[in-house]
């Protein structure tokens, strides 16, 4: 029988998704169950099978040798900014999402995800890990487009967006299940897998598609809590095999004991990707299920990275590549492998092409399917050009480190992601990725022509993502007091810095918000402890208010405030010893519905 094709507009898609109903097409069971496993800060050489001699990931290496694969992928060089673009199918500064923090890692809820594109074609989707586009209404994954949703809050565990009482807790964490702090018993990756091959099995019963996205934050840091028997086993391997650097006897034994943690983290998952394929056998659909597995950035440390040079936040190859392994039996030959330029922003267009979905023609994409590279109906695609850019600010500055891909050529300025901009002309470099794949020999001097070719296309690029809508890259707003989210975690991860380092005790920043109606909300101040007696002051919009804070005294300072409808902005200024700065979190709770 000839593969239907569901074809569904924006509005459409939206209307699903709003009103609840399950699409169940009749040819459902022709389609391919997705499942897209994607790690934190792993690093496009720590596997087995791309040359790692440390680092054990068995499961990975079968699983490479079963399925097609992608020698030339890219990624963003951080976090968020690689899942907007994945989720999206769009270069992330199209969706405000272009930072991991304070406020710059929440995507407009107006961008169309992967998870929405699939709902409403009838598949059932869920979320497992990491989201890290936004921590409430209308920002959140289970606002996106998945259905069953546990997540943490943030960038990761460890960070100040963790629920209190859980703060750094990888084995038995507190979770958001479907909105609600839910602590759970086990290791975090665990607990992802085991929650999603629940997911996978219920879907199954039900005899219906589903699109599962097991987002790990291992093995991004801290590394104070990793499974203790691989950590144990590794304390006893030696990493210098895989060090960049020659280190002195005392650095190298701190280094090794951060690798062996990171390594633990890494075997951990290898380990839950074998569980998820023996569940996969079980229930009988391995052949026609899909399963994709990359990292998000590069390696967390300076570490082995194949023929290439960098780490995460590098603009460098190191710091933006990551192997594509696509396991398909149904569609995909064991070892089929392409050397194409690929990216994040192709795996939407791809997996909606494989699973039979139309993208509205007036939705703009920016990625394209790799499909047929991996299925042998072709063997090349036309030339296209690959723009990586992501810094520390507000706003992208043109120029500020960025990487313009166009095979063979590397246009790259490197000027580091930490600092939000830089002083003077930038300085371009060209590198043949063909003849120098580790970027030792600048030819820029060489090939004036080719330079001012790709400069001239990344203008254009910059300009365009930078025009998609008005006001291109204002922050999105939380919005509070509706029956999505009645009660509001506002956490130092999506407010907007004011005063200090953004995460450090005494800074300080406020939180932009809109309320769709006026409303009388509970707020509650909650600080990281140890602290003396002060006073708060709460502003938001026309309104203010204070309130005593008792020495040492966590939690249960709370307010009533009448919030007004419309954007307001809410910040909260308390003083300690005659100094300011901000709380740890803040609660706002709507009271009158």
């Amino acid at each position: 029988m000839q593969r239907k094709t569901v074809s569904l507009s924006l509005a459409s898609c939206l209307a699903v998704l709003a009103s609840g109903i399950s699409i169940a097409p009749a040819f459902a069971a022709e389609r391919p169950n997705v499942i897209v496993i994607m790690s934190d800060d792993q690093g496009v050489g720590d596997y087995g099978f791309m040359g790692n001699p440390v680092i054990r990931t068995p499961e990975l290496d079968a699983m490479h040798r079963r399925s097609g694969f992608l020698s030339k992928f890219y990624v963003s060089p951080v976090c968020a900014p690689t899942r907007a673009c994945l989720m999206t199918g769009r270069y992330n500064y199209r969706t405000r999402c272009i930072d991991t923090y304070i406020g710059r890692a929440m995507m407009d809820s107006d961008e169309v995800t992967i998870a929405e594109f699939l709902a409403g074609a009838g598949y059932r989707t869920g979320i497992y890990g990491k989201w890290h586009m936004g921590d409430n209404y209308p920002l959140r994954a289970m606002d996106q487009g998945f259905q069953d949703s546990l997540v943490h809050r943030g960038g990761g565990i460890g960070q100040p967006s963790d629920p209190i009482g859980a703060e750094g807790k990888y084995t038995d964490p507190t979770l958001i299940k479907n909105g609600e702090e839910t602590p759970m018993k086990g290791y975090c990756t665990d607990l992802y897998f085991d929650a999603a091959m629940d997911f996978i099995d219920q879907s199954v019963q039900a005899d219906e598609n589903f699109f599962t996205y097991i987002a790990t934050n291992a093995p991004h840091g801290p590394f104070h809590d990793v499974p203790e028997a691989l950590y144990q086993e590794y304390l006893q391997v030696d990493f210098s095999p895989i060090l960049i650097n020659k280190l002195n006897p005392k650095r190298l034994e701190q280094e090794s004991d951060k690798l062996a943690r990171i390594a633990a983290m890494i075997t951990n998952i290898d380990e839950n990707v074998g569980r998820l394929f023996t569940k996969l056998d079980t229930l009988g659909i391995r052949e026609n299920t899909i399963v994709i597995y990359l990292n998000d950035n590069g390696p967390n440390t300076m570490r082995y990275v194949g023929d290439m040079r960098g780490m995460k936040s590098h603009v460098d190859d190191g710091g933006i590549r990551s192997p594509l392994v696509f396991h398909w039996p149904a569609k995909v030959n064991a070892g089929h492998r392409s050397d194409v330029l690929c990216a994040h922003i192709d795996l939407l267009p791809t997996l909606l092409d494989a699973c039979g979905v139309d993208v509205p023609a007036d939705h703009k994409l920016d990625g394209r399917s790799f499909l047929p590279l991996l299925t042998g109906q072709a063997t090349s695609l036309p030339p296209r050009q690959v723009v990586l850019q992501t810094h520390r600010g507000d706003q992208p500055q043109p120029y500020h480190h960025f990487a313009l891909h166009e095979e063979p050529w590397k246009l790259v300025h490197p000027s580091g992601f930490g600092r939000e901009s830089f002083s003077g002309q930038p300085r371009l470099q060209l590198y043949d990725l063909r003849k120098d794949p580790r970027q030792k020999n600048n030819v820029a001097d060489q090939h004036p022509e080719v330079v001012r070719r790709l400069k001239q296309d990344y203008d254009a690029w910059f300009q365009d993502v930078s025009s998609t809508r008005p006001d291109n890259y204002a922050p999105p707003r939380i919005v509070i007091g509706t029956e999505h989210e009645l009660q509001s975690v506002l956490t130092r991860q999506d407010w907007r810095h004011t005063q200090g380092r953004p995460w450090a005790g005494n800074s300080n920043g406020v939180w932009l918000l809109e309320a769709p109606e006026a409303g009388e909300y509970k707020i509650e101040l909650i600080f990281s402890g140890g602290h003396p007696a002060g006073k708060a002051t709460i502003s938001a919009g026309p309104m203010t208010e204070t309130l005593a804070i008792a020495a040492g005294k966590r939690r249960g300072h709370t307010a009533e405030m009448k919030l007004p409808a419309g954007k307001l902005t809410l910040g909260v200024d308390v003083v300690f010893e005659g100094k300011v700065q901000g709380p740890h979190q803040v609660i706002l709770t709507r009271r009158d519905r």
